[in-house]
Order: C-alpha cells, then sequence, then structure tokens
C-alpha cells in the first residue's frame, strides 16, 4: 500500500513521536526566551540590572522621582536608611 508510511504502520508512529519532539524542543524555546528577555525586567518593585540590586538609596530616590513619595516621607526614610 504505502511501503508502510500509511496509518498504522510504523512510518505513523515515528511521525508521531517525531513531531511530538518538534512542539516540545519549540515550546522549550519559547520558554527560554521569554525568560531571557525577562529576567533584567522589574519583579515586586525590584529591578535587577547586571545581577546587581539596587542600593535602598537607589530605590528611595526612584520612588520619590516617579512620584510614588512625596518629599517628608523620601527626607524622613533617608534618615532612617543613614542611621
Amino acid at each position: 500500500m504505502m511501503n508502510g508510511w500509511g496509518f498504522g504502520g510504523t512510518g505513523a508512529w515515528l511521525m508521531v513521536l517525531l513531531s511530538t519532539v518538534v512542539v516540545l524542543a519549540v515550546i522549550a524555546g519559547v520558554v527560554l526566551l521569554v525568560r531571557g528577555l525577562g529576567g533584567s525586567g522589574t519583579a515586586g518593585g525590584s529591578t535587577l540590572q547586571a545581577g546587581l540590586r539596587e542600593s535602598p538609596q537607589d530605590i528611595l530616590k526612584r520612588r520619590y522621582a516617579a512620584g510614588e513619595i512625596d518629599r517628608e516621607e523620601y527626607e524622613k526614610a533617608l534618615h532612617d536608611l543613614r542611621s
């Protein structure tokens, strides 16, 4: 008939296995790509840059610059960090 490449032959199982491996490889590649691109972003308010954490003073400055805290909160927190 189709030399074993029809339904029910050994070739069909080989094609199913091969296509499953290809699909899993594509999924793994996408996951690794997304993790690689998203690894240096923000997560939970802490920014990672080149594997180094921001200092508490840098976080405080960034929050003040973004308008998350006002001047009084900034100065109080800065004083608390220095003491």
